[in-house]
């Protein structure tokens, strides 16, 4: 007897999307700045004191955001995600939305700063989700698989049955 496949995005997949993803957004970045240093060059004499280190960071930072913010509430992948066959959705089965996606994002930078800790509930929940999947009530699939009946619940609805 052979047991169906499961339809959630694994460690390994997801950690190969986000260094895609990264790898992207990072050069979207770099060739943005490359621009601002030509033209910083043609002016000549700018210099960078430290406000324009700390706005240069909140620039990167807003890119990041803006990147996988924009994906995932829009198509549910980002390209890392399309090339690894995975899509987030919410548990029943819908895009998230932009607030959700905030959140998502949020807990991702949660989930690395630990060394990386926050994606080591993938390798014992059920439905292999990540600090931000569980911050933000979505899920990873294979971008073909079917959501199981059990996952349509919100992870916060209580089981049916229950009492309220």
């Amino acid at each position: 007897m052979t047991r169906p496949g499961v339809p959630y995005g694994g460690i390994a997949t997801r950690a190969i999307a986000l260094a895609v993803d990264v790898a992207i957004v990072q050069l979207v970045v770099f060739a943005g700045g490359a621009v601002l240093a030509l033209v910083a060059s043609l002016v000549g004499g700018v210099q960078f004191d430290t406000l324009a280190r700390v706005l240069t960071a909140v620039a990167w930072a807003a890119a990041v955001c803006a990147y996988f913010v924009t994906f995932w509430a829009t198509a549910g992948q980002t390209p890392g995600m399309r090339l690894m066959d995975l899509r987030v959705c919410t548990a029943a089965g819908e895009l998230p939305s932009i607030g959700r996606s905030l959140v998502r994002v949020v807990g991702l930078a949660l989930a690395i700063i630990p060394l990386f800790a926050g994606f080591l509930p993938v390798l014992v929940d059920d439905r292999r989700r990540a600090l931000q999947d569980l911050l933000a009530g979505t899920v990873v699939l294979h971008a073909t698989a079917e959501l199981p009946a059990v996952a349509e619940r919100s992870a916060f609805a209580p089981p049916a049955g229950a009492r309220q």
